[in-house]
């Protein structure tokens, strides 16, 4: 069996949800296609995803093309999601890009494409709704092209475009297209397809696109495998092979037997984490050896954990299995401290992977009821840890949950009233800000002196970084100087209180150095029990910590920094100064103004985050409707004061 493992990925509303009905339709897994107006898509299996009409949570189906098992994963299209599509960008083998024929090219779908170039992961490019009024197939060709990729190549044209009986029919092979399918294999050349998920008039050629244009993951021996890399991986091959052999080790009731020393051991990523029924599931993607049920895996955070169930992604549902196998997608139970982006498994150059898109720029404080406060925060937890780029901190009695939007927030309430059956109060969404270090800084105290009233001594000295190089804790003190414990507890303490500096924001980069330490050994009167009055115990030093590093970051100082956004701004040429004027208001700078083609012309340059809702609420009327922008975050610098209106 080969396996292809497909992302579908889009601009909110461009149809890819019912494209990937349409695939399930088409290949037999659903007797009808779903309907998002209607609320019952196979892939949207959230109640919140059904009444929205949006997709929320990455999901996975499965269905057959040919000797083809192909797993697709349904990703969200609205950008306050795009957590969901990163982790999903981990995993895949290739993607299909939709767009709409009427609407085109855009925001969202060029922050998409750049990603998937950064990957160099090979895409298809679908243009759908060819039969809705006002479908632009070939304009919309051309401005792929343009605003996409200069290596595109449309393989069909598109009869009728704009009515019902709209179709699409293959234009002459002229050569070329031999070229198109190893290229795009590679990841440097992208062929485009037109049709209509609506009607499923180009479904069937998308189909065999996929095994032409799109590399698959043998698991018989001389497979090709392609790395998210575009290039030939022989390690991924020899797994593909070594496969193959794991596999015939399976007898035919489906109960595992021992594995051959020469077969790879079993190794996959983990791209997804939710609960059923209470029970923490991970969504792995096998790259190589076989996983099998009360097999014992590492984890990349060094936990051994066992592998308690399985079930495997296979049309369209996901089915109970012995084992799991290089090229599938497996819902593994039992990996209990599983977080995104472990490797299951021996790790492989190239594990470590850094976010292909942004953090959360802004953040909110959510509140519940006093009872329900503590029930509220294990709630949160739980969904940082499905996804991690929500930050969740907690200070004292104030939760704060970063977010990259507002209807985020909206479906994140929703959630913890429906799932967690808690009333969440979230306050108004404000740009997410943190506190530099602006110098070192030195405090200590020594235990019972000069009001110390803990058995405890620290001394920290807190020292500037580079941005984004995290929170480092060193010691200049000797180890054996007293129980590992203490030491902990203070470094422990220390990270969590980084969480709020002087100016009440996060400090994330810092050295911390512990200069001093020193404790009160187990202690009692003659003949008495252990007496915590003349002992040191770790709540001495969780207690002293924070005022020995609050101390110290006052010495050093802090600057209130905010996050800075790239944009790129695509205009009407008669429209550049009004444009240049708004982002100078804003706060912005540009950079260039460049001219394109058809009278547009690319503006990039830079602004607070703060001033972006701005800008896009008012470039429309500046434009005549025409304009486009895409921002990005970019680093964080201190907070510039500028009219924001």
């Amino acid at each position: 069996m080969s396996y292809l493992n497909l992302g579908i990925v889009a601009h909110v509303d461009a149809g890819k949800t019912s494209l990937t009905e349409r695939l399930l339709h088409h290949s037999g897994v659903i007797d009808r296609p779903g309907s998002v107006d209607r609320g019952d898509t196979t892939t949207d299996s959230l109640a919140l995803e059904r009444e929205r009409g949006i997709t929320i949570r990455a999901s996975v189906a499965s269905f057959p093309a040919g000797d083809v098992t192909v797993n697709v994963l349904d990703t969200p299209g609205h950008p306050d999601f795009i957590a969901e599509v990163d982790r999903s960008l981990a995993v895949l083998d290739g993607a299909v890009l939709v767009l709409s024929a009427v609407e085109g090219v855009q925001a969202q779908t060029l922050v998409l494409m750049r990603a998937l170039q950064r990957l160099r992961l090979p895409v298809i490019v679908f243009v759908n709704k060819i039969d809705r009024r006002g479908a632009r197939p070939d304009a919309v060709a051309d401005a792929v092209a343009r605003r996409l990729s200069p290596d595109v190549l449309p393989v069909q044209r598109v009869l009728g475009a704009g009515t019902p009986g709209a179709r699409a029919e293959p234009l002459p092979d002229d050569g070329l297209r031999a070229w198109l399918a190893d290229e795009s294999r590679r990841g440097t050349a992208h062929p485009v397809l037109f049709g209509s998920a609506a009607t499923g008039v180009g479904v069937p050629e998308m189909v065999a696109a996929l095994g032409t244009y799109l590399p698959v993951v043998a698991d018989g021996g001389g497979a090709t495998a392609l790395t998210n890399e575009g290039a030939y991986d022989a390690h991924a091959a020899d797994a593909a092979e070594s496969c193959s052999d794991a596999a015939s080790s399976v007898d035919a009731a489906g109960a595992p037997s021992a594995v051959g020393p020469g077969a790879d051991a079993p190794s996959g990523v983990v791209f997804a984490i939710d609960r059923e029924d209470g029970r923490k599931r991970a969504f792995v993607r096998m790259r190589s050896g076989v996983l099998r049920v009360r097999d014992r895996v590492d984890l990349r955070h060094g936990k051994s954990e066992r592998i308690t169930a399985l079930r495997v992604a296979n049309r369209g549902t996901l089915e109970p299995r012995s084992t799991a196998e290089a090229g599938q997608i497996a819902v593994v139970q039992g990996l209990a401290t599983a977080r995104v982006g472990d490797v299951v498994g021996p790790e492989r150059p190239g594990d470590e992977r850094g976010s292909q898109f942004p953090p959360p720029s802004y953040e909110t404080v959510v509140d519940a009821a006093p009872g329900e406060r503590g029930r509220l925060y294990a709630a949160l937890s739980e969904l940082a840890e499905q996804d991690p780029l929500i930050r969740v901190r907690r200070r004292d009695e104030e939760i704060t949950v970063s977010l990259y939007g507002e209807v985020q927030r909206e479906v994140l309430a929703a959630i913890l009233q429906r799932e967690y059956r808690v009333d969440a109060r979230f306050g108004t969404v404000r740009t997410a800000r943190t506190e530099r270090l602006v110098g070192a800084g030195h405090a200590v105290e020594i235990k019972k002196q000069d009001g110390n009233e803990f058995h405890a001594t620290i001394g920290l000295r807190v020292e500037p970084v580079a941005p984004g190089s995290g929170v480092t804790f060193e010691l200049e003190c000797e180890r054996g100087s007293m129980p590992p414990a203490f030491f902990d507890a203070t470094e422990d303490t220390v990270r969590r209180e980084l969480a709020r500096g002087p100016l009440h924001w996060p400090v994330p980069d810092a050295r911390i150095v512990m200069t001093h330490s020193g404790y009160s050994p187990r202690q009692s009167h003659m003949h008495q029990k252990f007496n915590k009055a003349m002992s040191s115990t770790g709540a001495d030093f969780r207690g002293l910590a924070p005022r020995v590093l609050a101390a110290a970051i006052r010495r050093a100082g802090t600057v209130l920094c905010e996050p800075v956004h790239r944009f790129v701004i695509e205009l009407p040429e008669d429209t550049v100064g009004p444009v240049a004027s708004l982002v100078g208001r804003l706060g912005g700078v540009p950079f260039e103004s460049r001219a394109g083609s058809g009278g547009i012309v690319v503006m990039r340059g830079e602004m607070p985050a703060a001033a972006v809702a701005a800008l896009q609420r008012d470039l429309p009327g500046l434009t005549h409707g025409e304009g486009m922008c895409r921002t990005e975050h970019d680093r964080f610098e201190p907070v510039r004061e500028a009219a924001r209106a």
